[in-house]
C-alpha cells in the first residue's frame, strides 16, 4: 500500500487535471491548426493565379472544405489520444461561439458574390471567423482568443487596405496565423 501523502497528492493531481478538462476545451490540435495553414497558403497561391471571380472563390471554398475536415479529424484525433470529451460543457460552448460567425460567413459569401462585392469577401471571412474565434475561443485554452483577434486585425486591414491585398491577407491569418499559434498550442497544450 502507498503511503498517504503519495495517494495524497496523486489524488489533487488527478481532480486538479479533472477540473482542468471541466473548465476549458483543450482538445485543439496545434499540429491541425499548422496543418490548415499550410493548405491555406498553398490555396492562396493557387487562388492568386486565377481570373477574380468564381474561379478564385471556387480555390477558397474548396480550402474551406480542407480546413474543416482537418480541424474536425485533428480535434477528434487529439481527444481521443487524451482521453477528452468533445461534447463537454467547454466542448459545446466552443462550438456555440464559434458556428454562428461561421453560418453568417458562409451566407454572407453567397450573398456578396451574388451581388458582385466577391472584393470584400476577404475582410467578411477574417472578420467573421476571428470573432468566432475569439468568443469560442474563451472556453479553451488562453491563446485562441488571441488567434481570433489577430485574425480581427488582419480583417480591419482588409477593410481599410486596398482590394489587391485580400488574397494575401488571407494567406496570412489562415495561412500564417494557423501555422504560428498551430504550433505555439502544440508545444503548449500536447498536440
Amino acid at each position: 500500500m502507498r503511503p498517504l501523502p503519495s495517494r495524497a497528492a496523486e489524488d489533487l493531481r488527478y481532480i486538479r487535471e479533472t477540473m482542468e478538462r471541466s473548465a476549458s476545451f483543450t482538445a485543439v490540435s496545434g499540429w491541425g491548426q499548422v496543418l490548415l495553414g499550410v493548405t491555406a497558403i498553398g490555396a492562396a497561391v493557387v487562388a492568386s493565379r486565377q481570373p477574380p471571380g468564381f474561379a478564385w472563390l471556387r480555390v477558397w471554398l474548396g480550402e474551406a472544405l480542407v480546413a474543416v475536415t482537418i480541424a474536425l479529424l485533428s480535434i477528434v484525433w487529439k481527444a481521443n489520444r487524451r482521453g477528452l470529451p468533445i461534447f463537454s460543457g467547454p466542448g459545446r460552448k466552443v462550438a456555440l461561439g464559434l458556428l454562428p460567425p461561421l453560418l453568417a460567413g458562409a451566407f454572407l459569401t453567397f450573398l456578396l458574390y451574388r451581388v458582385g462585392a466577391q472584393s470584400v469577401l476577404p475582410a467578411t471571412w477574417l472578420l467573421l471567423y476571428g470573432a468566432g474565434i475569439a468568443t469560442g475561443g474563451a472556453f479553451s485554452v488562453a491563446i485562441v482568443p488571441v488567434m481570433g483577434m489577430c485574425f480581427m486585425t488582419l480583417g480591419g486591414l482588409a477593410v481599410v487596405g486596398p482590394v489587391a491585398w485580400g488574397n494575401w491577407l488571407l494567406a496570412a491569418g489562415f495561412g500564417g496565423l494557423h501555422i504560428l499559434f498551430g504550433i505555439m498550442i502544440a508545444r503548449r497544450h500536447g498536440g
